[in-house]
């Protein structure tokens, strides 16, 4: 067998178990955990990146009053909302900020090796 193959057997945790649909099934089901713990990481990712980039922001307008922070937030959640759809309202945007905040070395944690994991 070739070491690609046993790669991803192993990496999919498969056996055979002389039962074809058994066997599908065990497949299947290990293909979804995993999509479901990339794409958790991944926006993980996303919404740390997008409070950093609102911090960022504010720091360039320190000296600016605190409106300024609420116009640029509704400006966004508006932009964002009408190209992306929901998820990007104002107080979402408030708590991508509030994440990146309490956890600004979060990132630390997700090497590539563990990209496949959830924190």
């Amino acid at each position: 067998m070739s070491d690609t193959k046993m790669e991803i057997i192993t990496a999919m945790n498969y056996s055979n178990t002389d039962n074809i649909l058994s066997d599908m099934k065990n497949i299947i089901e290990a293909a979804q955990h995993q999509a479901f713990q990339a794409v958790n990481t991944t926006l993980v990712k996303r919404n740390w990146l997008i409070g950093y980039r609102i911090v960022e922001e504010e720091l360039k307008g320190t000296t600016r009053t605190d409106n300024y922070g609420k116009k640029i937030m509704k400006t966004l959640s508006k932009s964002l909302t009408k190209e992306y759809g929901k998820g990007f309202d104002v107080s979402t945007l408030y708590k991508f900020k509030r994440f990146y905040e309490a956890f600004p070395d979060i990132l630390d944690s997700l090497s590539p090796k563990s990209s496949g994991q959830i924190l």
